[in-house]
């Protein structure tokens, strides 16, 4: 009864995703994909990219890592949770062309190399290289916007602007 009588609300707090890829920015609505494209699995965009490198795209931590090597998902520090699915079908490739250069637990700041890619090893194989980025917890999402320009640059550009809301201390 005291904590709740002396609990602080939280402020909402205002966090920029920076583009994880360098290519050109896509709505979700056109991924090839819905799972994706009807945002079953969160909100989000998606970059179709023209260089096989993904680096974070915030300060946080890596909580998911693929077997595969084509997805990883990311908690930033004010608990987003972000999943960035490097192109459609690539599971297929069972981490062909996949190169990780983190693991599960490891601690990451905005603009890390996460994982480089092969596009066309992915492109060979038949697969869209559209790469979906979605926030998971979209509860905790209070308001989003995307602010990227058509094209951008991997850990340089803001992706999206995010506010977390705010929760008792």
């Amino acid at each position: 009864m005291l904590r709740s009588l002396f609990s602080r609300k939280k402020k909402q707090q205002e966090v920029t995703i920076l583009a994880p890829l360098t290519g050109v920015v896509v709505p979700l609505s056109e991924v090839p994909d819905p799972v994706f494209a009807q945002q079953v699995v969160g909100d989000g965009v998606a970059i179709d990219p023209i260089e096989g490198v993904l680096v974070s795209p915030v300060d946080g931590k890596v909580t998911h890592l693929f077997p595969t090597h084509h997805a990883i998902a990311l908690t930033s520090d004010s608990g987003l949770e972000i999943l960035m699915h490097i192109g459609i079908d690539t599971v297929k490739l069972k981490g062909k062309g996949f190169t990780p250069f983190v693991a599960v637990g490891d601690q990451v700041k905005a603009g890390d190399k996460l994982i480089e890619f092969q596009l066309e090893t992915i492109r060979q194989a038949g697969c869209a290289t559209v790469t979906p980025v979605v926030i998971t917890n979209g509860d905790v999402v209070a308001e989003k916007q995307v602010v990227a320009s058509p094209n951008v640059h991997a850990g340089q550009e803001p992706l999206m602007n995010v506010v977390v809301k705010g929760g008792t201390a």
